[in-house]
């Protein structure tokens, strides 16, 4: 299979059984920052994976799980409602989300304050994943405006934030790096 058709060269693409947008549409720029949100975390388990030390294999097969299901993000929204039968995001999305942040939780010290996106590398990848997965939330939110969208996609991408921040502070935690705190300064 050839990567190019140039079908596209025209500023279109094809949705899934073929009916063709324009690739400015807020529905391509939807799923097209899901696609970013998953080469971020595609980013954080290839710096995980080149780790010496350390058991990341809880991290990485949990970050593993989440690419693919925002394969089925994609899918969903790539896919017109009328070729639908349900929603390719379930409820277990989301529940499998919540007991990795639950678990991951009880290791970590309790926040008592804003912490600085970074520490080590792959914290730090997290991080910038989790802000595009909030940015993908925001244009799901104005696409359903438009269009209909299930809101069990809504409900995966604000707990797929949750869980990229806590993936973040575990990395950090597991290698001893200390998180930044903010401090506000009365001005």
């Amino acid at each position: 299979m050839r990567i190019y058709t140039r079908s596209g060269d025209d500023g279109k693409t094809s949705l899934v059984f073929g009916r063709r947008i324009g690739k400015d549409s807020l529905r391509v720029d939807t799923y097209g920052t899901i696609d970013e949100t998953n080469s971020a975390v595609g980013a954080a388990v290839a710096l995980l994976r080149g780790r010496s030390a350390g058991n990341w294999g809880d991290v990485i097969a949990a970050l593993e799980r989440v690419q693919r299901e925002l394969f089925d993000v994609g899918r969903e929204l790539a896919t017109p409602e009328e070729k639908r039968e349900g929603s390719f995001v379930t409820d277990q999305h989301v529940l499998g989300l919540e007991k990795n942040i639950d678990r991951w939780e009880e290791q970590l010290p309790p926040l008592t304050r804003f912490i600085l996106p970074g520490g080590d590398p792959a914290a730090a990848m997290l991080h910038l994943a989790r802000t595009i997965c909030r940015r993908a939330e925001r244009r799901v939110v104005a696409l359903a405006q438009e269009e209909p969208v299930a809101d069990s996609v809504c409900r995966y991408l604000n707990r797929l934030s949750d869980f990229l921040f806590v993936a973040a502070r575990v990395v950090n935690h597991r290698l001893g790096v200390q998180e930044p705190t903010v401090d506000f300064q009365q001005g």
